[in-house]
């Protein structure tokens, strides 16, 4: 027994080492990987601690003197209404959370219809959507320009509100492949007990979806809050702009009142993915399935 057992020993101290050799490359590769997305996170916020706020007075990496000021002049003081931080943040805000909420109800609805029910037609509009997603959207920006001018809605963010909401069910891929991992036989089980397609999705359905729902949200609440080209296309008022317009509307010379706007914008999606980020995992990972 013995004298077989020993070859054993070099072959496992060798398949440990070369595992540990590849381990180690992996965690170097992700440190440096992580280290380039890192220093322009770190050098946007130097950079909106700036006590001078001119982009061309910082001279390397890090600025010559440092303030908090940018960041309390980026709530009480507009430069002559040219830049209403405030106003731009609530606008942002309305727009992001109406989007979300409507948003989610409408793609998780749409997912869960091409989930369970078979009608006519449902290859046709899956393949539909799956040819009109490999389209960018800008190229029909013309087009809803046009339309939303013909409705009365430029200049308004009930717009944007009806743009993103209304969009957000061709992307419910995910959602779907999702609801195709719960088992079919527990909706038939409560079919025979007697309840109805909607007493089966709101009291089984949904209980079984949260980080399905808590990653429909965040993805339909973090795309109008970051997004640029629709808002700079359909609001045209400068008190109208949400965050992303205004900040891009900034000349150098305001370049920290720029950061700390980018700064601060950013926090709460950061913390959102903090503290949602097994959910979001769990949510994708799930979803990911073929339809």
């Amino acid at each position: 027994m013995s004298a077989h057992a020993m070859p054993a020993k070099p072959g496992k101290r060798k398949l440990t080492l070369r595992r540990a050799v590849d381990d180690g490359f992996t965690y170097l590769a992700l440190t440096v990987v992580s280290l380039i997305f890192l220093l322009p996170c770190l050098w946007l916020i130097l950079a909106s601690l700036s006590k001078s706020g001119s982009l061309y007075e910082i001279h390397g990496f890090f600025p010559a003197e440092y303030s908090l000021k940018t960041f309390v002049d980026l709530f009480t003081d507009d430069v002559n209404g040219l830049y209403p931080y405030r106003q731009w943040f609530i606008n942002t805000l309305y727009v992001a959370s109406m989007s979300c909420v409507f948003g989610t109800v409408l793609v998780i609805l749409t997912g869960y219809v091409m989930s369970r029910f078979r009608f006519k037609g449902r290859n046709a509009i899956k393949n539909l959507t799956l040819v009109l997603g490999m389209f960018p959207g800008f190229m029909g920006m013309t087009a809803i320009y046009i339309i939303m001018a013909q409705l009365g809605l430029l200049n308004r963010l009930e717009a944007l509100i009806f743009l993103y909401a209304g969009t957000a069910p061709m992307g419910y891929l995910v959602q779907k492949g999702y609801f195709d991992t719960i088992p079919a036989t527990i909706h038939e089980a409560a079919r025979i007990d007697g309840a109805t397609n909607l007493q089966i999705f709101t009291k089984i359905t949904l209980p079984l979806s949260k980080p399905m729902i808590v990653y429909t949200a965040l993805t339909q609440f973090a795309w109008p809050w970051s997004d640029c080209l629709l808002p700079k296309l359909l609001l045209k008022n400068r008190d109208q702009w949400t965050v992303a317009v205004g900040l891009f509307s900034m000349p150098e010379t305001h370049f920290s009142r720029f950061a700390a706007g980018s700064v601060f914008i950013a926090v709460p999606i950061v913390i959102l993915y903090f503290c949602l980020v097994k959910h979001i995992v769990n949510g994708l990972t799930a979803g990911a399935v073929k339809g």
